[in-house]
């Protein structure tokens, strides 16, 4: 889908990048602060000029070969961490603002206005003016207005970065519809974790302007780097799994993994629906013999594929569950007495309580074909 090669030096700094994407979806530039995250999102847009770039989308060469397009003429719809709403205009304006900044397409445009203040709920808000609206909602006329651009690639530089709490979830999932209804690919710069495991379908591993590793968020959940940047209460493994069963009353779900069941607090969730699980290294139990007669219910069998020393006291364990792989912190001496290796079968013991907020459910097949 995409193909990106920049490189830059300035200020003692020197970023030095190459990712490849084959499909659409949300792919996550995760990192600190200072990693080069927004200088390689603001040179995609054609913001910052790179000393070496090749960017690619959807088989158009932005950069490259002697090649660079402006900024206004490479259909990205960038959305910065402030909204940088016009404040003179009312939201119906500031949403027009973008249908005119539109390049002509051979075909209609496939996003509308229509189409947009439903997805974004963005009807009650059009006759209201900018100092009106919350930070959430700014967000919010934001993205609409770069969706209404008719991009072939929405942008997203920490758009929630300057949200309280309550205003980042209350955006979240709007990013998810977006994710799941329009078949527009999305770079997603961030260096909250929570956010990338509910959005991305690919993600970039970044420090010190290099990628450190890229791919799955399962695949990435596993990265030794990735404990350096995210700290150790939050690793942890990323499952996928299958909602068999949901409870309307209490708003558990039967989540299969393997060939095993998770119970999980997942409201809104439909039979049938493809789940993201995280479960942190520091919420997973290990038994040698199948144990019985617990309070926790959540009990997968797998087998010890990998044990690294943690810190001095610790070692983080990895369990192998089917396709799947958790991993676990216990004690060096609990290792120790267990007589924890490579190869021996364990239990994997986790309690629904730990899951909750860490269960989303996946990508969905776009809605809308891309444009």
């Amino acid at each position: 889908m995409f193909s990106i090669r920049a490189k830059k030096r300035r200020d003692g700094f020197v970023l030095d990048v190459a990712i490849d994407v084959a499909s659409p979806g949300v792919v996550a530039l995760f990192g600190r602060s200072g990693c080069g995250k927004t200088t390689l999102a603001n040179i995609i847009a054609g913001l910052l000029p790179a000393d070496e770039a090749h960017i690619e989308i959807n088989g158009s060469i932005l950069e490259g070969g002697g090649k660079r397009l402006p900024a206004e003429q490479r259909r990205i719809g960038y959305v910065f961490q402030d909204a940088r709403l016009f404040p003179h205009l009312n939201v119906m304006a500031n949403l027009r603002y973008g249908e005119k900044r539109a390049k002509p397409l051979s075909t209609a445009p496939r996003i509308t206005l229509d189409m947009v203040a439903p997805m974004l709920a963005l009807e009650p808000l059009l006759t209201r003016r900018v100092h009106q609206l919350s930070g959430g909602e700014r967000q919010r006329v934001a993205l609409g207005r770069a969706l209404l651009s008719q991009p072939q690639l929405l942008l997203l530089d920490e758009p929630l970065a300057s949200l309280d709490a309550a205003r980042r979830e209350e955006v979240l999932p709007y990013l998810e519809k977006l994710r799941d209804e329009l078949a527009i690919p999305m770079i997603y710069v961030s260096h909250q974790f929570d956010e990338v495991l509910r959005l991305a379908t690919h993600v970039v591993l970044m420090d010190r302007g290099r990628v450190l590793s890229q791919g799955s968020l399962d695949d990435l959940s596993l990265h030794p780097e990735l404990r350096a940047i995210v700290g150790p209460d939050a690793v942890g493994a990323v499952l996928h799994g299958t909602v068999e069963s949901v409870d309307g009353g209490t708003g558990l779900a039967d989540v299969r993994v393997g060939s095993d069941s998770l119970r999980i607090s997942l409201r809104g969730a439909k039979v049938g629906a493809a789940v993201r699980v995280q479960l942190l290294a520091r919420d997973i139990f290990l038994a040698t013999s199948r144990p019985e007669n617990l309070s926790v219910r959540n009990v997968m069998s797998g087998k010890i594929v990998r044990i690294l020393g943690d810190d001095a006291d610790t070692d983080l364990v990895y369990v192998e569950i089917g396709n799947s792989c958790v991993l676990s912190r216990v004690t060096r001496a609990a290792s120790l007495s267990l007589g924890l290796r490579v190869g021996l079968p364990v239990w994997v013991l986790v309690k629904s309580v730990s899951i909750r907020g860490h269960a989303f459910i996946e990508a969905q097949q776009p809605k809308y074909p891309a444009a």
